[in-house]
């Protein structure tokens, strides 16, 4: 039975004072164990963690656990086997390698980290010798594992990626609410004098409310609307 529960995760700790970090447990977990939204661990202070996430969200290393008293836990991703593979460093087609081996990993539906110079993947013998045809250079070494999340997986926002909510509040004096309908209702009254409505055919209701100075001006440029001469 777990010491402590938590349901609750801040990607990347966003927000939290770097000393409440550095004074928080820490708990390190290898991918395998990072991409599931249930599992239990055990922290650095030995207390055994229960972890209750929303389905389909994966913990990245640097995330923070919250417990249900309030306790914070900082990720780490575990150090575990993978493999690396590069370019051959006297390639003229180094990035078109990479591009190739990456789409061919992606229709085996492998979990790949993408790196501007390097591919990384956890070990498998046929994928090493599929790399290594291609032209890249593939060594098996150990090191943290962060695949790329699916586009559109619920963790997607670390990139993000943050979850950007799209409630634009501009604070006071700036009414705004940005629900993004473009009713913009902008009160375009223009009181021309020139009896056809002006209808603007934008399709939202174009009202400026141009002030009194405005009706004059307006009065000298009727649009050409001059009635016909007997």
């Amino acid at each position: 039975m777990p010491s402590l529960v938590a349901s609750k995760l801040i990607a990347g700790g966003r927000g939290l004072a770097q000393a409440l970090l550095r004074r928080a447990a820490t708990v390190a977990l290898d991918w395998d164990t990072r991409q599931k939204s249930r599992f239990e661990a055990v922290d650095s202070t030995g207390r055994a963690i229960g972890v209750f996430l929303a389905r389909g969200t994966i913990v990245r290393g640097g995330d923070v656990l919250v417990a249900e008293d309030g306790s914070l836990v900082v990720v780490e991703a575990l150090a575990q086997p993978v493999l690396v593979a590069t370019a051959a460093k006297a390639s003229q087609t180094a990035t078109l390698d990479l591009a190739r081996a990456a789409y061919h990993l992606g229709n085996r539906h492998v979990a790949l980290e993408v790196r501007a110079d390097r591919l990384v993947l956890e070990p498998d013998h046929v994928l090493a010798e599929l790399l290594r045809r291609i032209g890249l250079d593939v060594v098996a070494t150990s090191g943290a594992f962060e695949p790329e999340a699916g586009a559109y997986d619920a963790a997607s926002a670390h990139g993000a990626a943050g979850a950007h909510d799209h409630d634009h509040r501009h604070g006071p004096g700036h009414p705004h609410d940005h629900d993004h309908d473009h009713d913009h209702d902008h009160d375009h009254d223009h009181d021309h004098d020139h009896d056809h409505d002006h209808a603007h055919g934008h399709g939202h209701d174009d009202r400026h409310g141009h002030g009194p100075d405005h009706d004059g001006a307006h009065e000298r440029h009727d649009h050409g609307h001059h009635p016909r001469k007997p």
